[in-house]
Formats: structure tokens, C-alpha cells, sequence
């Protein structure tokens, strides 16, 4: 059949994200890429390499986004998305093993994120609170106080490209502040910067399980007054801070992930079981989305390849996954990626001596939950959780087999041993052939797979087909765009198979049953993929196990049980509730502004008095009519931009919103409380309460200063910008805007972009709240209250 058109949506991302100075087309960029991670070959070589990965990213062989945006320009970022760094336990300098103290990581790791990369590391090693410092005479304020040194630390450094640098901070399950971890980001403006995982134990969960009792323990020497409490040494020499039950603990944890999504769950001896290397390295953390465990200075150099690429006669009897063809282009993959190694720019020595060392890459996929529905399967039926093992399985081999033959031309890593290395769990799981092949000939890379989130890298190179390992979330929305001539103008946006089923059997076709989105899965069905993909990667897997909001507790816990027991690596859930929106929801004593337009707050009451407030049990089958709006909005920082996504359904006869959504991966901030929020919102809105959600939202503040967006028009004409009190505030706003202006005939003042020269003159300075605009800009000024960004004038005396 005829190729499917680009979407707008896919262009704008391809464009704003990806494209060079320079660079019109995606083939453009694909010529940079291929042309820069060709030039490390020898030259006679480089040409025919250059070709051959020029043909596979056009097959849909591609890098993560940091290759895709800046391999070939001479910025000076990084090419590897993210990295795990060692934090020892001193103020400065480095520990007797080379890991740098409190202060020297810092430094390090606010040059990462300078350069591009994002973070993850054990806190493990830092005195609980309370610990005697010997060497000052004074009292240790334990791991939690130092992660608010780097959480400011984040805040305050712009990475490469404007991207936000991410971090994921571990805590393992023995040590003695791991409850103070685990409720830290429950205060207003902590830590957001950071997810949080908890680093458990095979140990601690055969504990739990025989409700045995659990130690607190660390190396170091504990306060008199710890001692006087019960704090004794071991005969281990480690030092008991506390006893609890393994369960008590496990409760806490578990009610914490339950109720706030967060901490996520890292079984760190599964890991190290598995793990290729283990005869060279212990694995303690993992990159900020957890798919990459990480030694320390480890880096995920990743390519993901679009799977819905590989399906040859989709939608027919014939359907089916062309194998041959996905297994040459792994082979491919595996060059290029290893070719990012030398190619890159390292911030830090040690990340290119580790790298260089293990030589880790990460061939991974996306679309897999379009594939399938493509082949005419249901994610997680057994004939779709069939053919994700096989494709997976193929992956694993060809990825293995590429890597044999490339240590024969360019050598094996350097650490590589060969009767250690095949004695990890996963090699034993390799067939036969492989394992012999590797014994004889080496490896070039200790890893080799590993299947991360693609949030734009989706929407800019596949057409908008399912993320990662992910089912689809949606099938197809409208897009609001702003016309240069001010006016509006609206397109589809559509996932890829949904685009093409329809393009193949008529806009008034009914979708078959396969087509299953994520929030129509039990948690068992988004497990049972995990637990089918899971033993062919190397590595691990960035997914999100949606709960239910009534899922039953202890069944909750049963389920992240049952992941340990199957071998996972961790476990991540998200489950929309209350609690969660009363985190994000905490008062201000400020007034919130009137920030809408007549007309659009006698948009909101109508709707809210006429059938807003019925309770809709779930939300239906099949797609909703919606519109995407694009936000575009100013902090301290500059400009930002994302897209917000709110789908309608008619009840009792008025239209009303249903659903809320925003496509991860366009910021670099944490990406947990994006997701939150608009599951609770989602949840809120089928309940009938989303009105006062969004205005509890609407009252949440942070610590970095006001976000400008939107506009008001005042009595006398005069436009002035609105200030809100945090970025979540401002969602809020703009969701409420959306809701609002749907089939008026005018635009949303709240859509407008500013040009930066407007920015400039409305700066404002701080001051108290402004009651008109919202921004912290009101001074006294000839005696009068005088807000600085908008001009109010309030009291004078």
C-alpha cells in the first residue's frame, strides 16, 4: 500500500527536538548521524559504514535523543542519555577506592548534566543522621540533607540543549534513614528533581516473607546517645542502628508506592545475578528511568529500533514479523551504537575510562504494543506475549552474534573472561552456538540490550506508535495550533496503527478487539509482559504496572512480591488516587487570581451544573474525540513548550473532559509527577469532582520563582501576562482554559506565545503577590502598592 503521509505532530517534534541548523527533512539528520558515527572507522571504511547505517536508520534502526539531536555538531554535549555516579562517604576529594566525596560528586555531577546526561546514584554509603564525624567532633544529618544539596544542585545547572537534567537517587533497604527516604518528597518542593527507589534485598524480601526481623545497619560508628539508645556492633562489624520487622518496614514501603507512585522497587541481588559482569562490578543504582542498571561512572549509550517497521502485510491473515530483516538490522545497530562509544563526548575521564573498560551499549525497541496490533494481536494474550518473546529472543541472539564478530575485527573489551562472563545468569541462558562462539572469540561489548522509554524520539522518527515495551495509550486527538494570523487551525493526531487500520479499511471502521490501550489492562497483563521480555535483555526494562484505583492492598504487595519471585529487576507502579492529588494539592494562604475570561468561567459553570458532576464508572472502548493543545510558557529558566492532551465524551448530553494525558520525554525533569498528575486528574474527572481538583492544583506552589502564562484582558482593554505559582499550577490553568474555550468561537487567550522581546519587558521583581496577574512582583512604588509585571496599582498611603 501507499506510504502513510507524515503527521503534524511528527513534524513539529522532528523540527523542534531534532533538526540542526541547516536540516529540513529527517534525511538530513540521518546523513549527520551516519556520517558522524561513521568517521570513527578506519578510513577505508567509513564510506561503506556510513551507507549501511544511513540505510538502517531509515529503516528504523535509530539512536536515543541524544545521538539523534546532537551526533555530528560541534556543541560539545554527550551522545549517552544518562549515567550512575559514585558518591563516597566524605565531604571531599575520594575514599580509599577512588569514589569521590559529598562535594567532589556534586561537582561531577553538575558537569554531567551540563553536558547532557542524566544521573542516578546510592546514597547508600553516606552515616545515617545522627552518626558521629569523628574528624569535627560533630553529627552526621544523614543521606537525605545531601540529596537536597543535589536536588539545588539540578535546579541551578541548564544542561546541554536546555534539557533539565534527570537524577534517581537509591537508598538500599538496610540502612537506617530509609524511612526518612522514602517520605522525604512528600514535602511541598522537595527532591523534584529526583526519582527514588529503594535498593531491596533477596535478604530482606525472604524476610519478609517469614516475617522475620530486619537490622538498620551501616559502617559507621554510631553517636553516644545512639548507642545509649540501643545502637550496638555486629559481628560483622557493622553497626546495628535499629531492629524493626522486615514486614513493618515492607508495610511502610509498600503503602508509600501505593498511595504517592514513589519509591520504586529495585531487587538488587536479581540484578547482580543476572548481570554479565559480575565477576568485575556490584551494581547499587540505576539511571533516572530505571531501565539501565549501572555500575558506578556506567553510561547508557541506547538506540531503540521502531518495530512497526518489521511487520510485512499488516492487518491481513497474512500478517507477520519479518525476522530475517529485523535481525540484519539489529546486527547493524550493534556497530553503530559501539561506534557512539568513541565518538562521544565523556564530561568526566572516569565515565569514558569505565566506558571503555565494559564498552556497554543498549539495543532496545519501541512500538511493541503496535506491532502486535498490527499482527492482529492483543498485548498480552498468549499469542501476543508468543511473538514478543520471539522478537525479543531475536534481538537477544543477533544483538550477541553482531557483538562475537565485531571483537573479532576490532578486539573484545578489555575485561572480558571468558569462563567468568559465561557463568552469569544470563549467559547461561544463551543457546548453545552463542556460548561457544563467545568462549572462543570474546564479546566487544559486556552488554548489549536494554529497552527504554522513547517519549519524542516516538513521535518524531515512528509516527506516533506505542512507546517502548508500552501498549498505546490512546488511539487518535485534535490538535490546537496557533496560525500566524492569530487564528486557529485544528489537525488529527493518531496513533500509527490505529492511522493505519483506518487508512486500510475506511474511517467508519470499528476497531477489532486487539485494539487494547494501557489503561484498559489488568496490572497482571502489563506484569506478564515483563515477566515474557524480561529473561532475553541483558539489562532492564522501563515500565510502568498501571494499578487500578480500588486494586486491593495486599494484593498490591502480592504483585511486587511475585516480580521478585519471577526474577525482574524492579518493579514501578502508578495507582490513581486521593492521597496522591493531596500531595499536589497543598494550601497556600495566597488568593488565587480570577485568571479566566467571562466568558470562559460561564463556559466552566455550565458545564459543572449540567451533568459534570455524574460519576462515570471507567472510561469507554475505543477512541474519543480530543484536542491537543500546545503550551508554551516562561520560567527562570526561558521559554519552555510541551503538549497537554484532553479527550471529551458526551454524558446526560453535555460534552465533558474524560481523559488527561501528556507524552512523556518532553522535558527533562522527573516524569513521575507529569504522569501523576494527570492520572489523578483523569480519575477526578470520571469521579465528578474536576472541578475542585483543578483548583486545588491551581494552589500549589514551588520554590523557583513564578511561571508566566496566558493572558488576561482587562475592563479597559489592556493585555497583561499571568503569573502562576509553579508548573503544576499552570497545567491546571491550562486545562481549565481548554475546558473552557471548547466550541467557543473565539481563541483561548491562555494559548498565545510571547515573543522573547515581550519577555524581557515584563520581567518582573520580586515582591508580594500580585492580586491581578498572579506574579510575586508587587513593590511599593511612590508610596502605592505597584505590581512590576503587569502594572496594577493596588492600596497608596
Amino acid at each position: 500500500m501507499t506510504p502513510l503521509p507524515p503527521q503534524a505532530i511528527s513534524q513539529d517534534v522532528l523540527a523542534e527536538k531534532y533538526l540542526a541548523t541547516g536540516e529540513q527533512t529527517e534525511q538530513d539528520l540521518f546523513a549527520r548521524v551516519a556520517r558522524a558515527l561513521a568517521a570513527v572507522e578506519k578510513p577505508k571504511l567509513q564510506a561503506h559504514w556510513q551507507q549501511q547505517f544511513l540505510d538502517n536508520l531509515q529503516r528504523g534502526a535509530i539512536g536515543a535523543g541524544r545521538i539523534m539531536a546532537a551526533a555530528g555538531l560541534d556543541t560539545k554535549a554527550t551522545l549517552i542519555n544518562c549515567f550512575v555516579q559514585p558518591v563516597a562517604d566524605a565531604t571531599n576529594g575520594f575514599d580509599t577506592q577512588g569514589n569521590p566525596g559529598i562535594y567532589t560528586a556534586l561537582s561531577q555531577a553538575a558537569e554531567t548534566m551540563r553536558r547532557g546526561g542524566g544521573v542516578g546514584y546510592d546514597f547508600s554509603n553516606l552515616r545515617p543522621r545522627g552518626a558521629l564525624v569523628r574528624g569535627t567532633n560533630s553529627y552526621a544529618s544523614g543521606p537525605c540533607s545531601f540529596i537536597d544539596v543535589f536536588d539545588a544542585s539540578c535546579t541551578t545547572v541548564e544542561s546541554a540543549g536546555a534539557r533539565r537534567g534527570a537524577q534517581m537517587g537509591v537508598l538500599r533497604i538496610d540502612h537506617p534513614d530509609v524511612l526518612e527516604f522514602i517520605t522525604a518528597k512528600r514535602q511541598k518542593g522537595r527532591w523534584n528533581n529526583f526519582n527514588v527507589s529503594v535498593g531491596m534485598s533477596s535478604a530482606f524480601m525472604q524476610a519478609v516473607r517469614d516475617d522475620a526481623g530486619w537490622a538498620l545497619v551501616h559502617v559507621a560508628s554510631p553517636s553516644e546517645v545512639q548507642i545509649q539508645a540501643g545502637a550496638h556492633l555486629r559481628e560483622d562489624g557493622l553497626w546495628v542502628y535499629q531492629s524493626t520487622s522486615a514486614r513493618t518496614l515492607w508495610n511502610a514501603i509498600m503503602q508509600s508506592a501505593y498511595d504517592f507512585a514513589e519509591p520504586g522497587i529495585l531487587f538488587l541481588d536479581n540484578i547482580n545475578a543476572d548481570n554479565n559482569l559480575w565477576y568485575a562490578e556490584q551494581i547499587a543504582a540505576t539511571n533516572p528511568c530505571g531501565e539501565q542498571p549501572l555500575p558506578p561512572y556506567g553510561c547508557c549509550d541506547l538506540g531503540p529500533i521502531i518495530l512497526t517497521r518489521f511487520v510485512r502485510e499488516p492487518f491481513t491473515p497474512q500478517a507477520h514479523f519479518d525476522l530475517a530483516a529485523f535481525r540484519a538490522s539489529v546486527a547493524i545497530q550493534v556497530r553503530m551504537l559501539d561506534n557512539v562509544l568513541d565518538a562521544t563526548v565523556w564530561p568526566l575521564p572516569e565515565q569514558q575510562r569505565e566506558a571503555q573498560q565494559k564498552r556497554r551499549i543498549g539495543v532496545g525497541f519501541t512500538g511493541l504494543g503496535d506491532t502486535l496490533i498490527l499482527l492482529g494481536l492483543r498485548y498480552a494474550s498468549d499469542e501476543g506475549l508468543k511473538q514478543a518473546e520471539t522478537i525479543a529472543r531475536t534481538m537477544r541472539d543477533a544483538a550477541y552474534a553482531a557483538s562475537v564478530e565485531l571483537a573479532q575485527e576490532k578486539g573484545a573489551f578489555p575485561l572480558f573472561n571468558a569462563r567468568q562472563y559465561l557463568k552469569s545468569g544470563f549467559a547461561k541462558r544463551l543457546p548453545k552456538d552463542l556460548r561457544a562462539a563467545i568462549k572462543k572469540q570474546g564479546l566487544r561489548n559486556s552488554h548489549l540490550l536494554s529497552i527504554a522509554p522513547t517519549g519524542t524520539v516516538s513521535l518524531a522518527f515512528a509516527d506516533n506508535a506505542s512507546n517502548g515495551i508500552e501498549p498505546a495509550f490512546s488511539w487518535t486527538y485534535t490538535r490546537k495550533k496557533r496560525t500566524a494570523d492569530g487564528g486557529e487551525q485544528f489537525y488529527t493526531v493518531q496513533d500509527h496503527a490505529y492511522r493505519l487500520y483506518k487508512a486500510m479499511h475506511g474511517d467508519g471502521a470499528l476497531l477489532p478487539d486487539y485494539f487494547v490501550s494501557a489503561l484498559e489492562m489488568s496490572a497482571s497483563e502489563h506484569v506478564a509482559m515483563m515477566r515474557c521480555v524480561q529473561p532475553f535483555i541483558d539489562t532492564s526494562i522501563s515500565k510502568t504496572v498501571n494499578i487500578p484505583a480500588d486494586y486491593p492492598f495486599e494484593d498490591f504487595k502480592n504483585l511486587y512480591m511475585e516480580c521478585w519471585e519471577a526474577g525482574l529487576k524492579g518493579c514501578a507502579t502508578y495507582r490513581p488516587n486521593e492521597t496522591l492529588g493531596a500531595v499536589l494539592s497543598l494550601e497556600s494562604t495566597a488568593k488565587t487570581p480570577a485568571q479566566q475570561s467571562t466568558q470562559a468561567q460561564a463556559a466552566i459553570n455550565s458545564g459543572i451544573n449540567s451533568g459534570m458532576g455524574a460519576v462515570v464508572e471507567r472510561r469507554p472502548e475505543g477512541p474519543l474525540n480530543a484536542v491537543v493543545d500546545k503550551i508554551e510558557y516562561f520560567t527562570h529558566d526561558g521559554a519552555r513548550r510541551l503538549y497537554l492532551v484532553v479527550s471529551f465524551m458526551v454524558v446526560d448530553g453535555v460534552e465533558r473532559p474524560i481523559e488527561f494525558f501528556m507524552p512523556v520525554g518532553q522535558t527533562g525533569e522527573s516524569q513521575q509527577w507529569i504522569t501523576a498528575t494527570m492520572r489523578s486528574l483523569s480519575l477526578a474527572a470520571r469521579g465528578g469532582f474536576l472541578d475542585k481538583a483543578l483548583a486545588d492544583l491551581r494552589k500549589v506552589a514551588w520554590d523557583r520563582g513564578p511561571v508566566r502564562y496566558g493572558f488576561k484582558t482587562r475592563d479597559d482593554g489592556t493585555r497583561i501576562p499571568l503569573w502562576h505559582d509553579s508548573e503544576v499550577a499552570l497545567l491546571a490553568y491550562a486545562i481549565q482554559s481548554i475546558i473552557a474555550n471548547r466550541g467557543l468561537p473565539q481563541p483561548a487567550p491562555s494559548t498565545a506565545a510571547t515573543p522573547a522581546s515581550e519577555t524581557e519587558k515584563t520581567v518582573p521583581v520580586n515582591g508580594k503577590k500580585c492580586p491581578d496577574c498572579g506574579a510575586h512582583a508587587m513593590i511599593k512604588k511612590d508610596g502605592c502598592n505597584f505590581c512590576t509585571a503587569c502594572g496594577y496599582v493596588g492600596s497608596c498611603g
